[in-house]
């Protein structure tokens, strides 16, 4: 049997009035009211953004509303729209529907957390450019270039943003939905790249965007890097997805893809799979000894790219771009990082990243001493200290004090990876400490045994007042030392004297010289003493004669 025109007319009638009040009935939308027992429902516009505010232990509905409401948004329109007659009512737990547009909206500074090289913070409200430095706030129509730098900003809900060098990103809206904790932040890569990380947003009017010249990449929770230039855009998606494209027409790029938009007219949207993560070999946890190599199985990738990240702050510790399947890592500090490697493409893209965790604990070993021996006694105000380093990876600095316990300290060294150094200045005749202090990993200290060293001292350095030239003599004054009872002479023809062609203990102060004409000298004195005191050489002076 065959249905009629006016019968199917009629069927399909039907079908659309019951598809139209299933429609209606979804946009009935439940509040649960908690320890109340009941439930109310609100019939509301599908087409309005909503978030759901669930009430906290101790929380009244009168508070939230002041929280979370606009001004012009009273806390009975509240209760109108979830049709609710008493907000004394409503307990711990309870859920409140609150459509977007009634938040309170404020703006919310991103803040630095770390910063390698030179950076510049251009201000929105002055322009002034300015070094940009560590735990700076960072606000709307603010700009960031980066140099040959780097930072790291944090965004008010978490959110991370890397900016790499030769970069220059702009703060054009850092919105937060008051209490809601609902951000919507917008920001635009005029050149360089960046690596974020975006907490996952909630829905209905969260937002998280970033517009190049030439592209616009807008994420809800997810890990990806944006690249931008003259020729076009770059994205590569690590986690999550991004919605990619000219302003408009955006495509959505899932995890493990890239995606190019060129200047070029009527070039269209390039995605491509992004190359894998390297397979890393084993790696320890924890790294009680640097240089570590690590090394990772070849690949048809031409080049790989390293980057190491200080945990805690998002710090940017190295960078590179590799050959081979092996770097070694040196100096980090004690304390937890992570690795990323990735392959590079053909266009030195970045493929997916293998991410490892690893935690840097170094432990200082006390050095030990060579000379001076326990209680030695020497003559020079500037005396070699000596010392074998133990450990891995240290640094270790000399220090002098004139008692035991090291409370006065007379002298020391710099930090340094050596094991020798002079004091920081001449030591006067007297008894003295000496110790060595070894750093590992920035927080790890070992400190030897201190020895005694008496100091008998020196003399002060002779310095020569004139020099007289008559025909093939030379003849020197220099000054007189009260407590020297003779000068000893050195003549060399370099100005180092490492080959004296003349050498000579004089008691008074002056001295005469035969030299060769057109030829070139140098003279040096020092002062001598009875007792074992004695002082360094004076500077040297050139000789010449015609």
């Amino acid at each position: 049997m065959t249905d009629s025109p006016n019968a199917r007319l009629h069927t399909l009638l039907f079908m659309f009035a019951l598809l139209f009040c299933t429609t209606q009935a979804g946009a009935e939308l439940s509040v649960t009211r908690g320890s109340a027992g009941h439930s109310v429902t609100a019939s509301v516009s599908s087409t309005m953004p909503e978030w759901i505010y669930t009430l906290k232990p101790g929380e009244s509905y009168s508070e939230v509303a002041i929280e979370l409401l606009a001004p012009n948004f009273p806390a009975s329109r509240l209760l109108q729209y979830n049709r609710i007659d008493n907000g004394a009512t409503l307990d711990a737990g309870d859920r409140l529907r609150i459509p977007v547009a009634w938040l309170k909206r404020q703006p919310q500074p991103a803040r630095t957390t770390s910063i390698t090289g030179t950076v510049h913070l251009i201000p929105g409200n002055t322009g002034r450019k300015t070094l940009l430095a560590e735990n700076t706030l960072i606000r709307v129509g603010d700009e960031i270039q980066s140099s040959a730098g780097t930072a790291t900003i944090e965004l008010a809900d978490g959110s991370e943003v890397r900016v790499s060098p030769d970069s220059r990103l702009i703060f054009n809206r850092l919105t937060q939905y008051g209490k809601a904790g609902m951000v919507d932040t917008r920001l635009r890569l005029d050149r360089g790249a960046i690596d974020t990380r975006v907490k996952p947003v909630m829905e209905g009017g969260a937002r998280f965007e970033i517009e190049t010249p030439s592209a616009v990449a807008a994420v809800r929770g997810t890990a990806f890097s944006l690249q931008t230039s003259p020729e076009g855009t770059h994205l590569q998606v690590t986690e999550g997805n991004v919605d990619f494209g000219a302003p408009g027409k955006t495509r959505r790029i899932p995890a493990g893809f890239s995606a190019s938009l060129s200047t070029t007219p009527n070039t269209g949207l390039s995605i491509r799979r992004l190359p894998p993560a390297p397979a890393l070999n084993p790696v320890p946890e924890k790294l009680t000894k640097l240089p570590t190599t690590i090394t990772w199985q070849d690949s048809r990738a031409p080049l790989h790219r390293l980057d190491i990240f200080e945990s805690e702050t998002g710090r940017w510790m190295e960078s590179r771009k590799l050959t081979g399947n092996r770097y070694d890592i040196n100096r980090l500090d004690n304390g937890n990082y992570e690795i990323h490697l990735a392959a590079l493409d053909t266009l030195g893209n970045a493929g997916m990243p293998r991410i490892i965790p690893v935690e840097v604990d170094l432990q200082a070993r006390a050095a030990s001493l060579d000379v001076p021996a326990e209680g030695e006694t020497v003559n020079d105000d500037m005396p070699e200290f000596r010392w074998t380093l133990n450990g891995d990876n240290e640094v270790a600095r000399l220090e002098i004090a004139d008692d035991e316990d090291f409370r006065n300290l007379i002298a020391t060294s710099e930090w340094a990876p050596e094991s020798t150094a002079l004091p920081s200045r001449p030591l006067g005749p007297g008894q003295y400490y000496w110790r060595v202090v070894t750093e590992a990993g920035g927080n790890s200290v070992a400190t030897t045994q201190p020895r005694q060293l008496i100091v008998n001292g020196t003399l002060p350095p002779v310095r020569i007042i004139s020099v007289n030239y008559i025909d093939s003599q030379v003849r020197i004054f220099w000054e007189k030392v009260i407590t020297a009872t003779d000068y000893r002479l050195q003549l060399s023809e370099e100005p180092g004297f490492t080959n004296i062609i003349k050498e000579a203990t004089l008691s008074d102060t002056t001295a005469a010289l035969r030299l060769i004409p057109g030829r070139r000298y140098f003279v040096r004195l020092k002062a001598l003493s009875d007792g074992p005191m004695q002082s360094r050489w004076g500077p040297g002076r050139e000789l010449y004669l015609d």
